[in-house]
């Protein structure tokens, strides 16, 4: 029996070591498999170290989940660690959202950060520029490995090529402009870039060497001839703006494009495409972006589209207010706006000279106060006193919103004067305007400018926008109406307010006879 028992003893252990040695692959699967998904690892502040120990060079993307520039980046990233595969370069990702602390202690900021660690050296990341697709990762891993010569090519494949081709003429290829050169073609790896010695191609063009041309579509777009002053960032920005239209349409596509460009000031134009008037103003604008290349980023929005609610939304432009133009700089984010109904070519390069000349006015989230302004029959208000002013219960006010270069504003100024004569005895009615260029509204105008709006005198905030004939007679006699009006809302606003605070305090009553019942 003993003898027995022992054998089932000994077959139940190796039935166990041969269960247990069968699961360890499964196990250390399972652990590979939560660790790296499609090639990628998924590194945590627990396992971060251990990988740059173990890989060479580890190329990391620092992501943040729902954002879509996450998501395409993920996508190159999965193309490119399979084309890696075997490679000394491992590609990895971390979720800022959910590691924040690792993010804190390496010191990233951005939701976009692409850095390579090369040797374990955790303190001096190389930054990697925003891949557009995953052989952008893998243009950007081979120029940083290799030198001008891999670029040689014959320039007539070059012209051949539909997208931007950047080509440099250089005498010597141990030049301080071939380092340079290349230093440009490394950090923009979404651009094809060759180099060339070849004499005959150099005289084709009538030019001498030491230059960068720049095709396009088989056609030579422009040129820029290296000098002592130029540096790496210089050639970068005149390949960066060439790259792109003189004026480019905002669209999930460009953004990336449009908000990475070394270029800071930015002319942006509000445009309906399905108005009568786009393609003249699109004409325009394309016009005088032609004249300030390198210097403004002139960019077009369609109000049309509802994917660009947002960048209405920061910039406060509603769709009804287009076609207008502002100027914002990226550095500081001041906007400026384009005080002008008419958008032609030498109005649009009349204000973009001005705001490099620094003469251009900001537009304010609130005007100053203007001295005297309650003195006269008209206020003038601003954004800091419209809302006082308009939302005073004791008072009923008329404003009108205007443009100061609007000729359908001034128009209306004689007429605004004398509604404000008309009833300069009622002391309960206060007629004014305000500068709607100048200061931000945070209401709906519900129409075009310029905009006439009623305030009643009531407890509760309420505006009633005017559409009527634009004659004293018939604004005194809507102005009468909705005082009338106002005076029943009020009565019935009171008599609510009043049945409400007696509910309440029964209610109070109630509750302090039930617990004097309790004890």
């Amino acid at each position: 029996m003993r003898k027995l028992l022992l054998l089932l003893g000994l077959t139940a252990f190796c039935l166990y070591a041969f269960v247990a040695a069968d699961e360890q692959p499964n196990r250390q699967a399972a652990n590979k498999s939560s660790l790296e998904e499609d090639g990628v690892l998924k590194l945590k502040k627990g396992n971060f170290n251990r990988a740059l120990r173990k890989y060479k060079q580890l190329l990391v993307h620092f992501y943040a989940p729902l954002s879509g520039e996450g998501h395409r980046i993920s996508a190159a990233f999965e193309g490119a660690a399979a084309e890696l595969k075997g490679s000394e370069v491992k590609l990895a990702v971390v979720d800022v959202a959910k590691e924040k602390e690792l993010a804190k202690e390496l010191n990233v900021t951005g939701f976009a950060t692409i850095l390579l660690y090369i040797s374990g050296d955790k303190l001096n990341p190389v930054p990697c520029p925003v891949p557009q697709s995953s052989a952008s990762i893998l243009t950007w891993l081979k120029r940083r490995s290799g030198s001008a010569e891999d670029l040689i090519a014959d320039l007539s494949q070059s012209e051949a090529s539909e997208e931007l081709t950047v080509v440099g003429f250089f005498k010597e290829l141990n030049s301080e402009y071939v380092q340079m050169f290349y230093a440009a073609a490394t950090d923009l790896p979404d651009i094809n870039f060759a180099v060339t010695q070849n004499n005959d191609v150099i005289s084709k063009y009538g030019l001498t060497h030491d230059v960068v041309l720049l095709f396009k579509k088989s056609k030579l777009i422009q040129d820029y001839k290296m000098m002592p002053e130029t540096s790496k960032e210089m050639l970068i920005i005149f390949i960066t703006v060439y790259q792109m239209e003189p004026a480019t349409e905002y669209t999930g596509q460009t953004s990336t494009q449009i908000l990475t460009s070394p270029v800071l000031n930015h002319a942006l134009l509000f445009v309906n495409t399905s108005s009568a008037d786009f393609k003249e103003i699109h004409s325009a604008f394309n016009s005088a972006a032609e004249a300030f290349r390198l210097k403004i980023l002139f960019v077009w929005v369609n109000v049309d589209e509802p994917r660009n609610g947002r960048l209405m939304e920061y910039f406060r432009v509603r769709e009804f207010e287009a076609p207008l133009i502002r100027m914002v700089n990226l550095t500081d984010h001041v906007t400026y706006h384009l005080p002008s109904d008419t958008l032609d070519v030498q109005t649009i390069k009349t204000f973009c000279q001005s705001y490099l000349d620094g003469k251009a006015k900001p537009k304010m989230q609130s005007e100053p106060i203007p001295e005297g302004w309650d003195t006269q029959p008209v206020k003038e208000l601003v954004g800091m006193t419209l809302e006082k002013v308009g939302f005073n219960p004791d008072n009923t006010v008329f404003v009108m919103f205007y443009l100061p270069y609007s000729p359908e504003s001034h128009a209306l100024f004689p007429l605004w004067e004398e509604l404000a004569e008309a009833l300069k005895e009622r002391e309960d009615v206060v007629v004014a305007r305000i500068d709607a260029s100048a200061n931000d509204i945070h209401m709906s105008m519900q129409g075009a400018y310029p905009s006439l709006c009623l305030f009643p005198a009531l407890h509760a905030e309420r505006v009633v926008v005017y559409k009527g004939k634009r004659k004293v007679k018939d604004l005194l006699k809507f102005l009468d109406k909705e005082m009338e009006k106002a005076k029943k809302d009020r009565v019935k606003e009171d008599e609510d307010r009043r049945k409400y605070i007696e509910a309440a305090k029964a209610e109070e009553a109630k509750q302090a006879n039930q617990t004097k019942d309790e004890l």
